[in-house]
Parts: C-alpha cells; sequence; structure tokens
C-alpha cells in the first residue's frame, strides 16, 4: 500500500425513501419509512405481500441521450444502480462525457470503478413463453428446452442478467477507463466493493473510484426463496410500516426490497487539487468467511466478529472510540440476537455509550445494496452531525444491551462502523472518519 489517504467527495443513493440521498437522509430522520405493498406484481397468494421498492422513475432521466438505447438491456438492478451513480458523479463536481461530453473533467484512465451485485432474477413476462414451449405434459423438459425453448430467448437477453453489468453500464456511461471490479458476496458485497475500491486508490491504481452496489429483490422469484426460507415476515401485511423490526423483541423476519448507493472515493490529492468537498475519510475495512449455518442464519458470530475487529484494527480506531454503528440488522431474531452478541464483545465497557443506528425498518433488507445505502447513511451523519432514531424498536431482544436512539438529535459523529453478514456466511465492516487535515 502507498498510504495514501481515501477520502469521500460525494454519495448518491436511490431508496424506497427517494431517488436520491438526500431524500433517503431526510426520510431516516424524519422517521418515515419506505416499506409498502408490493406494486411490481400482484403478491396475493404470497405469505409476505409487503417490500421496499423505489419511487417511480424514467431511466432516460439519468443517462444521455446518445445512449438510451441502451436502457433497453437495463434490468431494474442496473437501473437503480445507474440512477444512484448518476448522483454520486454529480455532486462530486466531476463533469463526465455524460454530463457534458465537450468539457469532461473525470480523468478517465485514472477512474475506477468496484461494484456489488447480487441475484439478478429475470421478470417472468420475458422467459414464461420459452419455458412454455419446453413443457411436455405439463412438466419442464430439458431436452425440449434445448430444442425449441432456447431459440425463442432473444440473443440479447443474457446481457440484462450478468453480474457486471452493473459496474459496465456505469462505466460506459461515465467513460470510466481505469480498473473495474464487481463483487459478488451476498449482503456484504457493497461493504467489500467500497473497501476494495479504497484499496484501488492507495495501491495507487486509480484516483477516483465508484463504489458501492445495487439490487432488486422485488421479484416474484426471490420474494418466494425468502419465504420459503423463512427469512421473510408474514404477520406485517396489515401495517407494512410496523413489519421490520430490527433487534426488537416482537421481530419476527425481515422485509426484503430494493436500491443502489454510491460513493465517489477519491485520492486526499487529487480531492484537494479540484477543490472538491470532503465529506468523510475511509479508515478501514476488512471482511471474514467463518459464519455460516445451513445458509440461512448466522451460525456463532464468529466470523462477524473477525471482521468487525479487523477493521477497526486497520482504521487505528479502539471499541470506545466510535460514535456510531450502523448494523446489520435485519429482524430476523436468531440473527439479530447473534449480531447483537457480537458488537457487545467488542464494545465491551462503551456498550452504553456508543449509539447503533439499524436502518432496514425504514429502507427494508435490499440485498448486495445494502452495505452502500448504510455507508452513505454514515457518510452523511458524519457530514451533517446527526444521527435518527431506531425505527420500530420498542423494546430490545432479550440479553441486547446496545444503546439504540430514540430519536433525530444533533450528536458529535466522528468514527462510524459498518457491519453485516451474508446469509452464506460471509461478513465485512467498514469504518468511516470525520475528515481531519492532520488525522493520523
Amino acid at each position: 500500500m502507498s498510504g495514501r489517504r481515501v477520502v469521500i467527495t460525494a454519495v448518491g443513493a436511490a431508496s424506497p425513501l427517494g431517488l436520491t440521498s438526500g431524500q433517503m437522509w431526510e426520510g431516516l430522520l424524519q422517521g418515515r419509512c419506505g416499506i409498502g405493498r408490493i406494486r411490481a406484481f400482484d403478491p396475493v397468494k404470497m405469505p409476505c405481500q409487503i417490500a421496499g421498492e423505489v419511487p417511480e422513475y424514467n431511466i432516460r432521466d439519468y443517462v444521455p441521450k446518445a445512449y438510451r438505447k441502451a436502457a433497453k438491456l437495463m434490468c431494474r438492478d442496473i437501473e437503480l444502480s445507474v440512477i444512484a451513480a448518476d448522483e454520486a458523479v454529480r455532486a462530486s463536481g466531476l463533469v463526465t462525457k455524460a454530463i457534458d461530453p465537450e468539457h469532461p473533467t473525470l480523468p478517465s484512465e485514472r477512474t475506477g470503478i468496484d461494484f456489488a451485485s447480487g441475484i439478478i432474477s429475470c421478470e417472468l413476462p420475458e422467459i414464461a413463453p420459452s419455458v412454455a414451449v419446453s413443457a411436455e405434459n405439463g412438466r419442464f423438459d430439458m431436452k425440449k428446452w434445448g430444442r425449441e425453448g432456447i431459440p425463442t430467448v432473444t440473443p440479447l437477453w443474457l446481457l440484462k442478467y450478468l453480474p457486471n453489468m452493473l459496474a459496465c453500464h456505469i462505466g460506459i456511461i461515465h467513460d470510466i477507463q481505469g480498473p473495474s471490479n464487481t463483487i459478488t458476496c451476498g449482503e456484504v458485497s457493497s461493504h467489500i466493493a467500497v473497501s476494495e475500491g479504497a484499496e484501488m486508490i492507495q495501491r495507487g491504481h486509480a484516483d477516483i473510484v465508484l463504489a458501492g452496489g445495487g439490487e432488486a429483490k422485488v421479484n416474484p422469484l426471490l420474494m418466494v426463496r425468502q419465504c420459503l426460507l423463512k427469512r421473510s415476515t408474514f404477520s406485517g401485511n396489515h401495517n407494512p410500516q410496523a413489519a421490520c423490526r430490527p433487534f426488537d423483541a416482537k421481530a419476527d423476519g425481515s422485509v426484503f426490497g430494493e436500491g443502489a448507493g454510491v460513493l465517489t472515493l477519491e485520492d486526499l490529492d487529487c480531492a484537494r487539487k479540484r477543490g472538491a468537498a470532503i465529506l468523510a475519510e475511509y479508515a478501514g475495512g476488512a471482511s471474514s468467511a467463518a459464519d455460516t449455518d445451513d445458509y440461512i442464519h448466522l451460525k456463532n458470530g464468529e466470523g462477524l466478529e473477525i471482521a468487525v475487529r479487523q477493521a477497526l484494527e486497520e482504521a487505528r480506531v479502539r471499541p470506545e472510540e466510535l460514535d456510531l454503528i450502523i448494523p446489520h440488522g435485519t429482524a430476523i431474531p436468531s440473527d439479530d440476537r447473534i449480531e447483537a452478541d457480537v458488537l457487545q464483545n467488542v464494545l465491551g465497557s462503551a456498550v452504553s455509550r456508543v449509539p447503533v443506528w439499524p436502518l432496514k425498518g425504514q429502507l427494508s433488507h435490499a440485498g448486495s445494496a445494502a452495505g452502500a445505502l448504510d455507508l452513505a447513511a454514515a457518510v452523511l451523519a458524519i457530514r451533517n452531525q446527526t444521527i435518527g432514531a431506531a425505527f420500530n424498536l420498542e423494546t430490545p431482544l432479550d440479553g441486547c444491551r446496545l444503546l439504540f436512539p430514540k430519536k433525530s438529535a444533533a450528536y458529535p459523529v466522528r468514527t462510524v462502523l459498518c457491519c453485516g453478514y451474508s446469509f452464506g456466511g460471509q461478513t465485512a465492516a467498514v469504518v468511516l472518519k470525520r475528515y481531519e487535515e492532520k488525522s493520523e
């Protein structure tokens, strides 16, 4: 590593609370909830009929005219990511060819992208006719699929659903010619993408990196999967806004949704030279793959604790120096209990002092985008020196001693830990700091 300092000069977000990071932030502080009855399809026969959905938009408003034909090859995961990246670029003050083709200021060859992607399920109307053709006596026939079904699928179909297409479209739109990397590590993909994006800059391979992730889980196939694995709440259909209750004694499952978040990471000297506003500084990150139990729930928290402790060590931050933790907090009781135990172990005597602010009660669980939305909120908490209330948290789980804020308030936020885990056992943590001229 070169020791280059990495700062954050902008964030972008598309979430159930709005199409910008500002709308998300305002909604979080005002105690609004983005969870409601599913609009994307008729969920009437599903046990969980609610989700966190992004407000309506027209993707043509977020891509240059010359690129609008390519919007036909964008699945929803890509669209949300393009929207968040558009904000992150514009808010940073950088000018790309998408913004002004004649006068770009973005150093394309020195700009990279590190992006998270999740399971991308196709839209059923696109594939249903081909599946129907492949049926024999009411059963799917693989031989008939190869012989008659596949030829009916458009050759460009797959380009909408490859996981690297999120980074690909953003890179083409903004003429990013530096390193490009796609992370597919489940629900912690964004945490890892931001850490690896920062490392690109620290290694000297790029001066600017767009890092984050996007995922759209409001799809019949994905939602049915969460129901079958009993990760979803089945009791919240009548009152969607009270359904997702991270760390609460009444929690009985998560609510899944969609979103995208992007951080503009820059080498400090690069940001200074162009007079960019510095919102926060990347301090450290870590990950582990030692925490799975039958691919459904956390096992014992060992992997999560490894990631958190190593991230703090890399950031040179003692647990008692933390000012805020944004946890994973899925509202799946067994997982929340283990995560609470891990954070209590790490914090030690500081457990009664460090606020823990879970966000999924308002944003839902956006899969691979969850970490990016958490990190965007962490940057804004540092920038605005404010934290919000723990939504839907009335009585903490038995044995949970974490400090949950009860109302939005001004608060001195210097150092923030964001952590998470995937259902497959991957864990990760990232530490952000308030930028200071002479910080260590």
